[in-house]
């Protein structure tokens, strides 16, 4: 299945990704797949799933989260949402819906399924932020170290990889107790999206 996919275009790829309803039956909302890619995109963007005003809207990052996330980044809202420029592949693509302190988990199912045939089709890829704890498992490999321990060994995963915390607004807190994320990591990460989308 995934050689078959690598051996379609990127166009057809990302029609087959959104007519996905391999997990419908878990989906309290149904599918509404929701992601970004071009052939051309130097950044890539891997979250967690889409929250509810996401789903209703299908703009990525289209909430709180996103806002805080385009602030750490330095970009504008034209130039994030440029899918020439920066991708958006979350680890889930639809939402998962509510559990008791806040999203479920992406469905397990969804990046082994679609995000190496994604990846084929984007060359270009220069620099991958892994936002929260479930990209950086995926990419990263498992581990006891905590995100907080992982982010802030942030050189350690590049040139290619950059774990951050997710920007929602229910990590205000962490963001109080962690000052060196904005003194130290938030600069180099502007940098190197600078880089990234030269």
């Amino acid at each position: 299945m995934a050689s078959r996919r690598n051996n379609i275009s990127l166009t057809d790829l990302l029609a087959e990704v959104r007519a996905c309803r391999h997990c419908a039956a878990e989906l309290p909302l149904g599918p509404n797949p929701v992601l970004r890619a071009s052939d051309s995109a130097r950044l890539l963007i891997v979250g967690q799933a889409p929250g509810t005003r996401v789903h209703a809207s299908g703009i990525p990052w289209d909430d709180p989260s996103g806002e805080r996330l385009r602030d750490w980044l330095c970009v504008d809202r034209d130039t994030f949402y440029d899918e020439r420029r920066i991708a958006i592949v979350p680890m889930g693509f639809c939402y998962p819906g509510k559990g008791k302190s806040g999203d479920l988990p992406p469905p397990p199912e969804c990046a082994p399924r679609w995000h190496a045939p994604l990846l084929e089709h984007m060359p270009a890829i220069e620099l991958v932020l892994l936002v929260g704890s479930y990209a950086q498992a995926y990419y990263l490999g498992k581990s006891r170290e905590t995100l907080t321990e992982r982010v802030r060994r942030w050189p350690d995963f590049g040139p290619r990889f950059f774990p951050l915390p997710h920007p929602s607004p229910r990590n205000t807190l962490w963001l109080k107790r962690n000052p060196w994320f904005a003194d130290e990591v938030l600069p180099a990460l502007r940098r190197r999206t600078a880089s990234a989308l030269g």
